[in-house]
């Protein structure tokens, strides 16, 4: 039995590691969550108990670990997020096909330089 390293066929998906086997937007949207959810869970402890501590730390520290972890096509989170709310909200929901028909233009063009030589006689 040899030991052997599975190599992955397109070496563009591979990310470098920075610490702990993570990289540097993981390392940093989890310092963020941690930042926030430790201290939280410490100011509930007092009011609810741990079970709500624990339960309302991990509320709050859930969309920071989604924003680290998650990724579909190549794309963040919060680049998904942004694409949809565009395609919902800001723009419009009929998009209409429209071409320019050149040929169109000219035999305007055409009509045009007609009647006004008509009228200069």
């Amino acid at each position: 039995m040899a030991a052997y390293i599975s190599v992955p066929r397109d070496l563009a998906n591979v990310k470098t590691k920075v610490a702990f086997n993570l990289t540097k937007r993981q390392l940093i949207c989890f310092g963020a969550a941690a930042l926030v959810g430790v201290p939280l869970f410490f100011v509930l402890r007092d009011v609810g108990g741990n079970t709500a501590a624990t339960l309302g730390m991990m509320i709050v520290m859930l969309p920071a670990f989604f924003l680290g972890m998650y990724q579909k096509n190549g794309q963040p989170a919060e680049k998904l997020l942004r694409y949809y709310v565009q395609a919902k909200f800001l723009r419009p929901k009929v998009r209409p096909y429209k071409t320019c028909n050149y040929y169109s233009i000219l035999k305007k063009e055409v009509t045009f330089r007609d009647e006004s030589s008509e009228k200069d006689r």
